[in-house]
């Protein structure tokens, strides 16, 4: 009978903890309650739709060609949105990643034309709006990144746009500015064709005794754009203390891309040669010494005025008498 009570409780906690969890499965979740929103192409649309999702807008045409797409703007939260589209070019960083230009677009930004530029979102909907790429006649073959950027309460999101413009490619790039120190090699790529790179780098270096850099080639984090120069650095934890150096890098990428860059450099421990330097300039300067003082006369006093007397003689005995000497 004791057992009872016990009994009525447990089913009386379980049956509430049941209600809680049935009451937060039937709730709506959302990632964000703040009400952060997101940007993204909308799914089977473009050249080459995806019916998963895509990452980011692809499209291709020839000159004078418009193309057409939808982008989605998601609102998770609790509250309306009302967000500003816009296009933009794409551009490197001086380290090689992607970034947006600043300022008003003058390539693919410029060429993007929005159904409605000012979209309000209301909450936990989101809004399909179509877009257009008109891609003018005169256009350049090749590779034009650019990117549809959302704006928002501060806040901006972007979704990338590869466009490519139908016509010849060519992968081409140049290797410069290799400089060799101690600790690292530095070095600049620069896209001189009109696709984007993904490029791959090897190392080597040569001292007087052999061989002392051999790295396998290796890709870089990078998405080269047509016409950027980018500058790239090669750790060297191993460098010589006392060389000379050759070092040739050899960058390729995908299209037959392929340059070499060369740097020579000599690697002198200057620490060390300036205490050598210092040692020598002071027993140099210690054997000058004892040089000078072993030279000073060391006869008696009376020595000299004597001396000097015989030159007095020979200067008068030819000018008072008239005597030959």
């Amino acid at each position: 009978m004791p057992l009872m009570p016990s009994l009525l409780s447990l089913a009386r906690v379980l049956a509430v903890a049941l209600l809680v969890t049935v009451a937060a499965a039937a709730a709506p979740v959302y990632a964000d309650d703040s009400g952060a929103w997101s940007v993204a192409p909308s799914a089977g649309g473009g050249t080459r739709p995806a019916k998963d999702g895509r990452p980011y807008f692809y499209v291709e045409g020839t000159p004078g060609s418009v193309l057409e797409d939808t982008v989605t703007i998601t609102n998770p939260g609790p509250k309306p949105r009302t967000v500003e589209l816009s296009g933009a070019d794409a551009d490197n960083t001086r380290g090689g990643a992607f970034s947006l230009e600043r300022g008003r677009p003058t390539d693919t930004g410029s060429w993007i034309t929005f159904a409605r530029r000012t979209v309000k979102v209301p909450p936990r909907t989101r809004a399909e709006v179509p877009f257009s790429v008109s891609i003018p006649e005169g256009a350049v073959p090749g590779d034009h990144p650019g990117a549809i950027v959302a704006r928002e309460g501060g806040r901006d999101a972007g979704v990338r746009v590869h466009l490519r413009v139908s016509g010849p490619t060519l992968s081409a790039l140049t290797v410069e500015r290799v400089r060799a120190e101690r600790g690292r090699i530095s070095y600049d790529v620069v896209n001189r064709g009109n696709t984007v790179l993904t490029p791959r780098v090897e190392v080597h270096a040569e001292g007087l005794f052999g061989p002392l850099l051999d790295r396998a080639p290796r890709k870089l984090p990078v998405e080269l754009l047509p016409g950027r120069r980018i500058t790239l650095t090669e750790p060297w934890t191993g460098a010589p203390a006392l060389d000379s150096v050759d070092v040739t890098l050899t960058v390729t990428a995908s299209g037959g891309a392929r340059a070499e860059g060369t740097a020579s450099a000599r690697f002198v421990p200057w620490g060390a040669v300036a205490g050598a330097g210092a040692g020598v300039l002071g027993l140099a300067a210690a054997g000058v010494w004892f040089v000078r003082r072993r030279g000073e006369p060391g006869d008696p006093p009376g020595d000299e005025p004597e001396q000097g007397g015989t030159e007095l003689e020979l200067a008068g005995a030819g000018t008072g008498r008239g005597e030959q000497l």
